[in-house]
C-alpha cells in the first residue's frame, strides 16, 4: 500500500506540472488580464497594426516609384519636342514625384519668361528663379517619401519596452501570487510567467518588422533623393539655358 501512494505521488506531481503548463497559453493570457495588461496588450496590437499598415503602403509605393521613375526620366530626355515632353509629365499619376518636379520647373521657366522686362526678372533671373522652383520641389517630394517612417521608428524602438512592462508585470503577478500562497510550485507561477513571456513575444513581433522596414525604406529614400538632386540639375540647365541633356555642355 505504501509503495502505491509513492508511486502515485509523483504520477499527481506530473499531471499537476502538465495541467499548470496548459495555463501559458495565449488563451490564459487574454482570459487573466488585468487592466495593465489590457492596456499594454491593446497598446502592442495597435502598434503592429499601424506599422504593417505602413510597411504595405510604402512598399507598394516605392515598387511603383522604382518602375517607373527611370521611365519618366528616360522618356522626358528621349522626346525631342520639349512640349511633347511636358504634355507627357502632365500624363504621368499625381502619385509620381518625378513628373511634378519637372512640371514645377517647366512653370517657373514659363511663369519667368511671361514675366520678361518686369521686376520679377530684374530681381531675379531665369537661372535663379528656375533653381527655386526646383529646391522647394525636391523638398516637397522629399517629404513624401518619409510618410509613415516616423510611426515605424517609434514602434521599432518602443514596442519591446512596451512588452518589457508586461513582462515585468507578469512576474509580479507571480510574485505576489507566491506571497501569499507560500506555494512556489510551477503550478502557481506557470500563468503569470507565460504571461509575462507572451508579452515579452507580442512586443518584439511588433518591433522587429517595423525596424527592419524603416531601416529598408530610408536606405531606398536615399537613393531616391539622390536621383531626385541629378534630375533636378539636368532640368534646370535644360530651362536656364534651353539646352538638353546630352546636348551642348556634354551631359550624359
Amino acid at each position: 500500500m505504501l509503495q502505491e501512494s509513492t508511486a502515485a505521488a509523483p504520477a499527481a506531481a506530473g499531471g499537476n506540472n502538465a495541467a499548470a503548463l496548459q495555463q501559458m497559453g495565449f488563451d490564459h493570457l487574454i482570459q487573466n488580464f488585468d487592466a495593465v495588461g489590457w492596456v499594454v496588450f491593446v497598446t502592442l496590437a495597435i502598434m503592429s497594426v499601424m506599422s504593417w499598415y505602413w510597411i504595405i503602403i510604402n512598399a507598394l509605393k516605392n515598387m511603383r516609384l522604382r518602375g517607373r521613375g527611370e521611365r519618366v526620366i528616360n522618356t522626358f530626355w528621349e522626346t525631342q519636342n520639349a512640349q511633347d515632353a511636358i504634355r507627357y509629365m502632365e500624363e504621368q499619376p499625381r502619385s509620381e514625384p518625378f513628373s511634378k518636379i519637372a512640371l514645377d520647373a517647366a512653370q517657373a521657366a514659363a511663369h519667368h519668361q511671361r514675366h520678361d522686362g518686369s521686376r520679377l526678372a530684374e530681381s531675379l533671373n531665369r537661372s535663379e528663379f528656375v533653381d527655386r522652383a526646383l529646391r522647394q520641389a525636391v523638398t516637397r517630394e522629399s517629404l513624401g517619401l518619409e510618410d509613415g517612417l516616423t510611426v515605424l521608428a517609434t514602434v521599432g524602438s518602443s514596442a519591446p519596452f512596451v512588452g518589457l512592462l508586461g513582462t515585468v508585470w507578469g512576474i509580479y503577478h507571480a510574485l505576489i501570487k507566491i506571497g501569499s500562497s507560500g506555494d512556489a510550485s510551477i503550478s502557481a507561477v506557470a500563468g503569470p510567467v507565460g504571461e509575462a513571456l507572451i508579452m515579452t513575444a507580442i512586443g518584439l513581433f511588433a518591433a522587429i518588422p517595423a525596424l527592419l522596414a524603416y531601416n529598408a525604406f530610408v536606405r531606398f529614400n536615399r537613393v531616391t533623393n539622390n536621383q531626385f538632386d541629378t534630375f533636378a540639375h539636368d532640368l534646370h540647365d535644360f530651362f536656364a539655358t534651353g539646352s538638353r541633356v546630352g546636348e551642348a555642355g556634354g551631359k550624359n
